[in-house]
């Protein structure tokens, strides 16, 4: 275990390196964020001091050197539009996404495992029909569509439900049912696929034979075999939710890291779009490598391995 976690270790590490890398030449070659943060007709002896100010007059090498040993110095910068420095901008937003990610992962775990489950004792009804055609719907709906519909039934025309902000529980509503109905979906579909190939085992056939209850039967027995892909679909899900959480609270005017991350693009603002990526990177890394130990907590063939 112990050479497992280094090698993964060390991969993190390159990977890190390596997005870090591209970002860092990626937001240089967009523009020059001063035509953004200046007004129109800054006269030039003033766009000059600004630029040295903030070093982008120094050649891309020692820009990068200089970012990285400000990284080892544990200094991430300061952010281009705010003036602030970027770890405590970041520190003010990351409490909301996180909460609403949270929430999210939890509705979709509590809801696709069982229907799932359901759906695969059902596999000959016409309910597990029905439940695998609105799976069907909620896969092929993209989360901004989805979130556009719910602010016009919602906020609207029913007036039920606040359109944006992130204050009150009634706030993570809509943006929880738009970001968890791609991902439930999704989760549906795997968790009734693996107790399909589960269901016809011979372990399956010999714990029905000896009279035990049907949950039994089911959880212990089918449910917990057929973990391993369910597991590695939960981990693809966290990650992509990431990806998804940007785009729901730009829609949902939510006070995140996503929101924050939009308009730092539109502004080229160079530290707080590195520190923001490397941060979803380490959180994808370290997904991965907890749905790694997962497996091995389920299965024993692979602590074995």
């Amino acid at each position: 275990m112990i050479g497992f976690l280094l090698y993964r270790t060390g991969r993190m590490l390159v990977t890190l390196w390596v997005i870090a890398t591209v970002v860092f030449v990626a937001t240089r070659v967009t523009g020059n964020p001063i035509d953004f943060l200046m007004p129109e007709g800054l006269d030039a002896a003033s766009r000059a001091e600004m630029i040295a100010y903030w070093e982008l007059d120094r050649s891309v090498l020692e820009q990068y050197l200089a970012y990285w040993a400000a990284l080892a110095r544990g200094e991430f910068g300061l952010g281009f539009m705010e003036r602030r420095p970027v770890s405590t901008i970041f520190a003010e937003r990351i409490g909301q996404s996180a909460a609403l990610l949270g929430t999210t992962l939890f509705v979709t775990i509590a809801i696709g495992v069982p229907v799932g489950v359901l759906t695969a004792m059902w596999r000959r009804r016409r309910a597990g029909s029905a439940v695998l055609l609105l799976a069907f719907l909620g896969y092929a709906i993209p989360n901004f569509v989805l979130a556009i519909l719910l602010l016009l039934l919602f906020s609207f025309w029913l007036h039920v439900l606040p359109s944006a902000g992130s204050a009150t529980p009634l706030h993570y509503i809509m943006p929880t049912m738009a970001l968890s109905a791609y991902f439930i979906a999704a989760l549906v579909r795997y968790t009734r696929n693996a107790m399909l190939d589960v269901l016809g085992q011979d372990y399956m056939r010999t714990a029905w034979a000896k009279g035990l209850p049907p949950h039994i039967v089911m959880l212990k027995h089918g449910l917990r075999n057929a973990l391993i892909p369910v597991i590695t679909v939960i981990g693809l899900q966290m990650t992509t939710l990431v990806s998804g959480a940007v785009v729901i609270e730009t829609v949902f005017s939510w006070n995140g890291v996503g929101d924050l991350l939009v308009g730092a693009t539109l502004r080229r603002d160079y530290p707080v779009l590195q520190f923001g990526v490397l941060i979803v990177a380490c959180l994808v890394i370290v997904v991965n490598t907890l749905v790694d130990l997962a497996y091995a907590a389920v299965d024993p063939r692979v602590r074995l391995a």
